[in-house]
């Protein structure tokens, strides 16, 4: 199953490069977290909830930044697993600035392996992409508030 989306942060790429690696962030971020940690550099672990339509389940999530190339691309891992199935998935996310903005480009390819993926590949693509603009629309409030504290803690 591929998944393509797209967002455009009204912030300059190297501030979202910065925070779309954050721990505290991601986990204020994910729709339905439960936990987020980092174990490693560059790999974490998540327990997420999940409801997708007709669809309600908890996965723990292993996430491993795979290829790195600052400040405008990184490949991200994903194997997850619940009780309705597991979900392997290479992500590819790119950055691009544009005049003070940031157009970020996720592309996944899934595999949706179980019960879960008899829900069909509409279904899932629909409540991946609802998810992605949830997550992001998230993010970049967490990100303009960290920086508003920021901000305001150094006057």
């Amino acid at each position: 199953m591929k998944i393509e989306y797209g967002y455009t942060f009204g912030l300059p790429k190297g501030i979202v490069w910065r925070e779309l690696k954050d721990e505290n962030i991601l986990r204020n971020s994910l729709p339905g977290c439960k936990s987020f940690i980092e174990k490693a550099k560059g790999f974490y672990q998540a327990e997420l909830e999940i409801n997708i339509g007709p669809i309600e389940d908890v996965f723990i999530f292993e996430i491993w930044r795979n290829i790195e190339k600052s400040p405008s691309y990184y490949r991200l891992i994903v194997k997850g697993k619940g009780n309705l199935g597991e979900i392997d998935t290479t992500i590819d996310i790119l950055m691009e600035e544009s005049q003070g903005t940031t157009k970020l480009t996720f592309s996944a390819d899934a595999q949706v392996m179980g019960a879960l993926s008899l829900a069909g590949e509409r279904i899932l693509a629909a409540g991946a992409k609802k998810s992605l603009e949830s997550f992001f629309l998230k993010m970049e409030k967490e990100i303009k508030r960290r920086l508003y504290q920021l901000k305001r803690g150094s006057r």
